[in-house]
């Protein structure tokens, strides 16, 4: 069986996570002590209790789920878990990278932290949507958007199974594009509840102070391959992992055709490592031949290595 983790983006989070890994495990608990030493605030607390509205906000989510998930992986590389290859959605891919060795966790979070904080400052609050668009392909969704754009930035954000497409852009362009996907048939369309729409053009300004930091950390090679985003290609490259985590803002998530590289490199079994279990229905829903497993607390580490030891 030949084992590739993933790591989960932002929208996995919930009050709670990561507590029973907390409470378990020496080795988590030196994870959300690394990163509030960086933070400056309790990250544990955050996690585990929240409130929801603070835990929601982008400039902790995104550490929250960072932190969670690279608690989690350690807990599994304790227990002699290992991968052939890795990647992770949207802000996950910083979470491999430190899983690769290419990035330090205190780096990454500091990174992710700023990350959030650009991305909402990039667009007037309020002026920005997303929507999943369900029962459409890619192509069709892109003409939809291309058709939509006189309204203003409107284009697919992340690419996650060939009918479950997300788009995102200026409030208005979205709407027009959600109503042309209802006149071509899509089955749901789901406005999502996001203040910050990622992976498009309005992200530039983002990018560009993202893109400053970047050049301030030190990234080494990768001892694992990461599957990028961006071009749905592994790398063992840091300087080219560096440079994929700049064009990731402004560009869609290739999902699919990550999952579909790694499958034609011969991963048969897929692990998503970190809060919930996003990555894992997705990942079905490209391919129901392959085995998915999750690690988000003790109970599923065990369960996981169990199958896997199997």
């Amino acid at each position: 069986m030949t084992v590739a983790f993933l790591f989960p983006g932002q929208g996995s989070q919930y009050v709670g996570m990561g507590e029973k890994l907390f409470a378990a495990s020496d080795v988590a608990r030196q994870v959300y002590r690394t990163a509030q030493e960086v933070l400056k605030f309790d990250i544990a607390t955050v996690c585990h209790e929240g409130p929801a509205d603070r835990l929601n906000l982008t400039e902790h989510t995104q550490p929250a789920i960072l932190t969670t998930s690279i608690a989690a992986w350690r807990m599994a590389q304790e227990r002699g878990l290992s991968a052939s290859t890795l990647a992770g959605h949207s802000l996950g891919e910083y979470t491999a990278l430190v899983a690769a060795g290419g990035l330090a966790f205190s780096d990454a979070v500091t990174l992710v932290q700023k990350r959030g904080r650009y991305m909402q400052e990039a667009v007037p609050e309020g002026s920005g949507a997303m929507a999943a668009i369900l029962g459409l392909d890619r192509g069709t969704v892109e003409e939809i958007c291309k058709a939509a754009s006189g309204h203003g930035v409107v284009s697919a954000a992340n690419i996650n199974s060939r009918v479950q497409i997300v788009i995102g852009g200026n409030r208005p362009a979205v709407e027009a594009a959600m109503a042309l996907a209802k006149e071509r048939g899509a089955k749901r369309i789901v406005p999502l509840a996001v203040s910050v729409p990622s992976h498009c053009a309005l992200m530039k300004p983002a990018a560009e102070r993202l893109a400053r930091d970047l050049d301030g950390v030190k990234f080494l090679p990768l001892q694992v391959p990461v599957v990028t985003n961006v071009e749905a290609a592994p790398i063992v490259s840091g300087d080219l992992a560096k440079k994929a985590l700049v064009r990731q803002l402004v560009s869609p998530v290739l999902w699919v055709d990550t999952v579909e590289r790694m499958i034609q490199e011969g991963v048969t079994a897929f692990v998503e490592i970190g809060p919930g279990t996003v990555l894992s229905g997705l990942v079905k829903r490209i391919d129901r031949n392959v085995k998915t497993y999750h690690i988000e607390d003790p109970e599923t580490l065990d369960e996981t290595l169990d199958a896997l030891t199997v």
